[in-house]
């Protein structure tokens, strides 16, 4: 078991959020929706440097040609 500090105003904010869950669960929870969102931008960044990439190449091939 360990303490984090934080100011009273946040955890009245984390806990209007909460609910009854544990804190472990909710921390958890909070965590694996954070990762979630970063995941899903980084997925779309991702994908717009392959349709870029993508689109490059065509373009030289394009070129290429006449």
């Amino acid at each position: 078991m360990s303490t984090i500090p934080v100011s009273k105003e946040t955890k009245k904010r984390l806990e209007s959020i909460k609910g009854e869950k544990a804190w472990d669960e909710f921390l958890n929870e909070l965590a694996n929706m954070v990762l979630t969102e970063k995941r899903a931008k980084h997925r779309k960044k991702i994908q717009k440097l392959l349709e870029i990439g993508y689109d490059e190449t065509r373009v030289r091939k394009w070129a290429r040609e006449y």
